[in-house]
């Protein structure tokens, strides 16, 4: 067996299609995906590209939001982004390869050192694809030439920053890095997620990359639902479990729990807490209680 099996098996399910054809993978390279649209019969009118592109990833190099580009060249391809995709599936009509292969050279093969993968065949009736295609479909947002560029941009302002969090291939077992907000101003966060950051210090938009990075949103979200993705985020916080499940949080005790936890100093704690205040004050429906025992409290604030 040679060494690029998984991709000799790509290649010629694709060479077979007369209609339609999906590729779909977590990481897909440009040089790897330009060969796939190269084998992909002219008679071939449709073809769908899945995957998911995150700024970290796309700096890690295991991503090419390139690929946008590539499709548009094709005029039969589209790309579309799922954040949580893991699946990996290659269709020529209505025959899948199924397995662990990603569209890059190491997952089929196509340079040295591959990976050991494996792809198997199935139809397009069997449940669990149907059940992974209808998910992707229900999960999915369009991988447009804009995001391309704004994934890559950012991925690039990411590398120029000896501070930005490293990169955790997800799927793999390991804890993720511990994160308290760090932009003082949540506001900034939806404008540079959208590639608006012309205005920004390159010391203050380091950190809300940084954040936006642990925050790990998927890409082109409509404001409201970026909102909605950063409070959930925010709620699997330690330091919010009290707001959660009592509807307040003191934030002198959060601060206290900071210092004894981080090893921070009470500065470093006040600041932080403060930070975190400021960002429920945005994202979630929460008032203030500035005298006595400072609080926040779940829900808007009685007049």
């Amino acid at each position: 067996m040679t060494t690029d099996h998984v991709w000799r098996q790509i290649e010629q399910l694709l060479a077979t299609a007369t209609h339609r054809v999906i590729l779909i993978a977590p990481f897909i390279k440009k040089e790897v995906f330009q060969a796939a649209l190269d084998v992909i019969p002219a008679g071939v009118e449709q073809i769908t590209c899945v995957t998911r592109w995150s700024v970290p990833e796309v700096a890690a190099g295991v991503s090419d939001p390139e690929i946008a580009e590539l499709a548009e060249q094709d005029g039969r391809a589209s790309v579309m982004l799922c954040h949580n995709l893991h699946a990996k599936l290659y269709a020529a009509d209505d025959l899948y390869l199924v397995g662990s292969a990603n569209l890059t050279g190491k997952a089929t093969g196509r340079v040295p050192a591959a990976n050991i993968e494996l792809l198997v065949e199935l139809s397009a009736a069997h449940p669990e694809v149907q059940r992974v295609i209808t998910a992707i479909n229900a999960g999915s947002v369009p991988g447009t030439l804009e995001l391309a560029q704004q994934m890559r941009e950012q991925a690039n302002l990411m590398l120029a920053d000896e501070d930005s969090p490293r990169v955790v291939v997800p799927g793999q077992d390991e804890q993720p890095e511990r994160w308290l907000p760090e932009t003082r101003n949540p506001e900034r966060l939806y404008r540079v997620y959208n590639g608006h950051h012309q205005h920004i210090g390159s010391d203050v938009l380091a950190g809300v990359l940084r954040d936006l990075a642990h925050l790990d949103v998927g890409p082109g979200l409509a404001e409201q639902d970026f909102g909605r993705a950063v409070l959930a985020r925010l709620h699997t916080m330690p330091e919010l479990q009290a707001l959660t499940e009592a509807g307040r949080i003191n934030l002198a005790d959060a601060q206290a729990e900071l210092v004894a936890a981080e090893g921070c100093t009470g500065e470093q704690a006040k600041r932080t807490v403060e930070t975190i205040a400021a960002w429920l004050s945005y994202f979630d429906e929460v008032h203030l209680v500035p005298i006595g025992p400072w609080e926040i409290r779940q829900g808007k604030e009685l007049t």
